[in-house]
Order: structure tokens, then C-alpha cells, then sequence
């Protein structure tokens, strides 16, 4: 599989990224331990390299199988890892990655980022100086390789950029959520800020695995994701019909058609979830597809009129 730098630094990551979100378990159902482990080897084994995690994912349970799945062939791979938004005084970050490198079972992190702006989720706004602080401490201490952020609006970029150099953005965006479309984009591949793309299958709405009556068991959360909601899923489920036509031609899986849409755009990689081996197989292989420019033109008319139903939040859930 290719490689795409991140930011300005000689880290390289695969343009697929495993993401761990669901390994963590809470706020999802059905996930088992024994098969994260298996799907993140099964991605490593497809040429998957990059991991992407958090010390929020189910308290740090994700970290930790993630890096019992990793084992001996951490020098294969790039962690990613991030620090919450209630954790963002310089004592707390520091703490925060401790914690993230033992539950990892390593002692380097290729890339630390700030989960969620300043105070969100009613956490006590702390400088952005006092949290870049932090970071640069910890990566002249060699705990950490690179910066980065998530989930932040281009205006708070900006602004922590001003401070310290910082690498990435990881922000959702799929086919049918493109609220970093047109001027984060743009500015993040004008000053080399590799985004990294959360929810590239709109949290697996775009595997069309999902039909017009599904309904989430209690305790998953994308029960919330405004995707879901009744006045914008009809026109997802028009959509859907046309990109599996699609798929069905160039003999893909519509998850793959949704990530090949997301890599195709330059400084762009995108973190894919999956349950199983089989899963992480199928997403390493989107690396592999290659979309025209009239391909490309039909999935943005496709997915048009999803898009233009959706508002200015930028936050994919109503919790």
C-alpha cells in the first residue's frame, strides 16, 4: 500500500487507517476483544500501517487492545492517539499520554492530538498556549513524534497553528458530511495539514448495509447521528441505490467506493472502523481503487441532495 506523509514531518502513513473507536465498546454493542484483535493484525497483514485511537475511547479499553493486537510489530505501524478536552491543563496532558503509552504498551506515540476543542462537552476552556505547552514538551522528550488536532472549526486551526506547528486535522467527512468543503480543505492542503478523515463510511450508512426500517439496538450512538434522522434518511436511502449501482460496475463493495472517494482528494487519508478481519480487509483494499473524473463528478451528484439537507453544525450527533 502507498504512504502519505503527515503534515510537514518524514512520518508516512497508510492512506487507510484503522480506526478504534468501537474497539473501546463503550457506546457501541456487539463488539467483542477477541476479534479487535483480529481485525487490527488482519489490517496490518493487508498493508494497513497507521492506527488511530484515544484515551476516551471505553477509558482507555481501546488503547489496550489495540496494543495487545500490535505486540511485537510496533515498529510496523504509526499510533495515534488524543488527549481529551477535559484533560487539556499542562499537568493533565502530560498525565493523559502516561497513561495512553502504558495502556498502548509502547513509548512513543507517532501522532498526539487534542480530541475536542477547549471546553467542549462543559469541560473548563483552557489556553490553547498552556495545552501546546504540553505537547512540546512531550515531544522534545521524544514521547510523542507529532501534533495534531480534532474536530476543530478552521478559525480555532488558525489559532493553534499561531502557537506551535501542528500536523493534522481529523474532522468527520464523507461523501454525504463535507462541512470541511471547500475552505478547511483548501487551507489545510495549502499549508500542508494532513486531514484525517473520520466517519469516511458516515459510520457505515455508506456500506448501504443499512436498509429504510433499521433501527440501532439501545446503546449505540449513531441512533443520534443526524443521518439517521427521519428527515434526511429517504433521500441517504435514493442515494444509496445509486452508489451500489455504481459499486456493482467497478465489481467493489460499496464501503470501498465511499473510501476510494475520500483518499482520492490530495493530503487526505481515512479512518476506517471495523469489527472483524474480514472487515479490515475489505477497507485495506479501497487503497487499491482508483475513480475517474466523471466517477467522481457522479458521486457528488449522487449525494447532493443529502448534502444540502444538512446545517451548519458541524457535529455529526444530536446527543
Amino acid at each position: 500500500m502507498e504512504s502519505r506523509p503527515l503534515g510537514k514531518t518524514d512520518i508516512h502513513l497508510s492512506p487507510i487507517i484503522m480506526g478504534t473507536w468501537q474497539t473501546g465498546k463503550s457506546m457501541w454493542t456487539g463488539i467483542d476483544d477477541a476479534q479487535s484483535e483480529k481485525a487490527v493484525r488482519a489490517a496490518m497483514d493487508a498493508g494497513i500501517t497507521a492506527f488511530d485511537t484515544a484515551e476516551a475511547y471505553g477509558n482507555g479499553h481501546s488503547e489496550k487492545v489495540l496494543g495487545k493486537a500490535i505486540g511485537s510489530r510496533r515498529d510496523e505501524v504509526q499510533i495515534l492517539s488524543k488527549v481529551f478536552s477535559n484533560h487539556l491543563k499542562y499537568d493533565q496532558v502530560v498525565g493523559a499520554c502516561n497513561r495512553s503509552l502504558k495502556n498502548l504498551g509502547t513509548d512513543y506515540l507517532d501522532l498526539y492530538q487534542i480530541h475536542w476543542p477547549p471546553g467542549s462537552f462543559g469541560a473548563k476552556p483552557v489556553p490553547m498556549e498552556e495545552t501546546m505547552r504540553a505537547l512540546t514538551d512531550l515531544k522534545d522528550q521524544g514521547k510523542i513524534r507529532a501534533i495534531g488536532v480534532s474536530n476543530f472549526s478552521l478559525d480555532q486551526l488558525k489559532a493553534i497553528s499561531e502557537i506551535g506547528p501542528i500536523e493534522s486535522l481529523q474532522p468527520p467527512y464523507s461523501l454525504f458530511w463535507r462541512h470541511v468543503e471547500p475552505d478547511t480543505l483548501a487551507w489545510c492542503q495549502a499549508n500542508q495539514v494532513t486531514i484525517l478523515a473520520y466517519s469516511p463510511m458516515a459510520q457505515g450508512l455508506l456500506t448501504g448495509k443499512f436498509g429504510p426500517d433499521h433501527r440501532f439496538e439501545k446503546g449505540d450512538h449513531r441512533s443520534g447521528n443526524r443521518l439517521f434522522h427521519s428527515d434526511v434518511y429517504p433521500h441517504v436511502q435514493k442515494a444509496l441505490e445509486a452508489l451500489r449501482s455504481m459499486a456493482e460496475e467497478k465489481g467493489i463493495t460499496m464501503a470501498q467506493l465511499a473510501l476510494a472517494w475520500v483518499i482520492a482528494k490530495p493530503g487526505v487519508c481515512a479512518i476506517a472502523g471495523a469489527r472483524n478481519a474480514d472487515q479490515s480487509t475489505d477497507n485495506a483494499r479501497a487503497a487499491d481503487v482508483r475513480l475517474t473524473d466523471a466517477e467522481l463528478e457522479t458521486m457528488d451528484r449522487i449525494s447532493r441532495p443529502v448534502v444540502d439537507l444538512i446545517d451548519d453544525n458541524p457535529v455529526q450527533w444530536k446527543w
